[in-house]
């Protein structure tokens, strides 16, 4: 573990978060519960046939660890209940809703938003799509927020003159490809919340980007940007939040005083909300790559109560950290 992710495993045992791993029957979930009890990161519930959850787990290792099967619980007919009564106006009928109730994925977004889990994580072996679907129809998005979006928290290596002590948000990086500039807000007042409860930036500084810096160019793709940063002065003019910015006018400060003297964020920026989603995930991995940063993430952002989605290849580590930043969430 790095020493960012180490960072934010020790807030996250603060916090005494239960999370639901939804793939509970694959062993690479099962030794990172195991990690994650022993450690004190979270409360586990596992999800799957306890016997072959059991029979893959080394002796007494799951000991404190919750495990649930769908197909016998004593909760499934509650919770599909409320799977229907969410979805009825979009045609979800009763035995559909029972159907679905049984599926892990179903069950543990269920299980949060009933409140019997404080977040859910899955992916290793369910692609991004299985994950969120559940998600976006049981969990919905935060009130005031629209847009769910995937951001990168970047460790920068040490002594790295740029973010908040070499920390940085990236958004969205996974997610939208064209977002609008309503969409933009949204990302922006997601990132400034991972970038406090998660990174632990205190004094979030969103810049966000363009080709252009305060009308040094005129395009369509410029007017999204520069609504965007209007509408959240608007929203919430405590925000310390530019645009139109350049890469080099958000985050060199002679560069920013030269391009936006005006501005509180240009030269200083610890958040990058990039234009569209072409732009943010080449950003990052170019960052990754060349900038030796560590790239934590995706991290979903803007639901109303955590959903995280792994990579199916993920190590048991990978586990462990993003069940931490969950808890954070």
């Amino acid at each position: 573990m790095s020493r960012l992710m180490d960072a934010i495993i020790e807030r996250a045992r603060k916090t005494n978060k239960h999370i639901v791993l939804a793939e509970g029957e694959e062993l690479r979930i099962i030794q990172a519960a195991a990690i994650i009890k022993q450690q004190n990161i979270a409360e586990i519930t596992l999800l799957g046939n306890p016997d072959v959850i059991l029979a893959k787990a080394e002796e007494n290792s799951l000991n404190g660890v919750e495990i649930v099967d769908p197909a016998t619980s004593p909760k499934r007919a509650e919770y599909a209940e409320l799977l229907y009564e969410l979805r009825k106006e979009k045609g979800m009928t009763e035995e559909k809703a029972a159907s679905l109730a049984l599926d892990p994925l179903y069950y543990g977004c269920l299980m949060v938003k009933s409140g019997d889990a404080d977040g859910m994580v899955a992916g290793s072996i369910h692609s991004t799509g299985d994950v969120l679907r559940p998600a976006l129809q049981i969990i919905k998005s935060k009130p005031g927020i629209k847009t769910v979006s995937g951001c990168f928290i970047m460790g920068l290596p040490e002594g790295s003159p740029y973010g908040d002590h070499g920390v940085m948000i990236f958004a969205d990086c996974a997610v939208l490809p064209d977002p609008t500039s309503e969409q933009l807000v949204d990302i922006a007042i997601a990132s400034v919340a991972s970038a406090r409860d998660i990174a632990g930036i205190d004094e979030p500084k969103v810049a966000l980007l363009s080709f252009s810096s305060k009308g040094s160019a005129h395009h369509p793709n410029v007017e999204k940007v520069i609504r965007a940063a209007d509408m959240l002065d608007e929203l919430h003019p405590n925000f310390l939040v530019d645009g139109e910015l350049q890469l080099d006018a958000a985050l060199v400060p002679n560069v920013g005083k030269l391009k936006a003297p005006k501005s509180r964020v240009a030269g200083c920026a610890n958040i990058l909300i990039f234009p569209d989603l072409q732009s943010g995930n080449i950003g990052y991995k170019l960052v990754q790559r060349f900038g030796n940063a560590e790239a934590i993430g995706p991290i979903c952002q803007g639901l109303a109560k955590p959903v995280n989605d792994l990579s199916r290849g993920c190590s048991v580590s990978d586990i462990v950290g993003v069940v931490a930043i969950t808890a954070l969430q």
